[in-house]
């Protein structure tokens, strides 16, 4: 029998799953891991298996307005500015799927950055599987393995993220991929077996600039953007 507190803390966690899907997934939506040395250091798309199920195309709405055209100057506005490689990467997303915003993709992109963070922390593959793609997967369950293999734990809080700023979008074919830069406080500490700090410090805060890249197939019923790659920002 579940008590009253296993069911709220499920309760909780189907939330935060489905929020973050929604904030991701609706709109369109690279740290390295605290100490990950297996961080991908090119941008790489994951692969696609052929299996891709796209959406059958809707028929007008005609009791419907059309909604007003948005001026070029106006439609990345605090985004990117117009006529920028940043803001014709971003038109190209949107000619793929018209339903994506830059402006709710940044919101999602910081809760992924922190979920991912915190779940390689704590070692929560079932977490990671579902936010990255599988080459950047791979890298980090090898990284977990090896360091639970070492009796080593990590411990990582959030102090805040100050910033997220789109550096590059692009669409290749079917393919959205949109590069990210964070900067970012983090208490990071790594302990051995004994418990005694290897790395980091329990007390110290640490400015961390990071640049992640997320894809996702414009064509897929998989809303979810995915992490494709990871390198330190400098």
């Amino acid at each position: 029998m579940f008590d009253i507190y296993t069911i709220i803390f499920l309760a909780l966690a189907v939330f935060i799953f489905l929020r973050l899907r929604s904030v991701l997934g609706q709109r369109t939506g690279r740290e390295r891991p605290p100490h990950d040395p297996y961080a991908a250091r090119d941008v790489r798309t994951a692969p696609n298996d052929g299996k891709v199920v796209t959406l059958p195309g809707r028929a007008p709405d005609t009791t419907q307005k059309a909604e007003e055209p948005v001026e070029p100057s106006e439609r990345w506005k605090g985004i990117a500015e117009p006529g920028s490689a940043l803001a014709k990467g971003l038109d190209a997303i949107a000619s793929e799927g018209p339903t994506f915003d830059a402006k709710h993709f940044l919101p999602g992109a910081r809760a992924a950055y922190e979920m991912i963070v915190t779940a390689f922390a704590t070692g929560d593959r079932r977490q990671l599987k579902n936010l990255l793609s599988r080459e950047v997967y791979e890298g980090f369950e090898t990284a977990i393995s090896e360091r639970q293999q070492r009796g080593e734990t990590v411990e990582t809080r959030f102090v805040a993220i100050e910033r997220a700023d789109l550096q590059s979008a692009e669409a290749r074919g079917k393919t959205a991929q949109i590069t990210v830069q964070f900067v970012s406080q983090l208490v990071s500490v790594t302990r051995d077996r004994s418990g005694t700090v290897i790395d980091g410090s329990p007390d110290k805060v640490t400015d961390v600039t990071d640049v992640w890249t997320f894809a996702r197939d414009t064509g897929s019923r998989d809303p979810n953007w995915k992490l494709v790659a990871t390198e330190a920002g400098q």
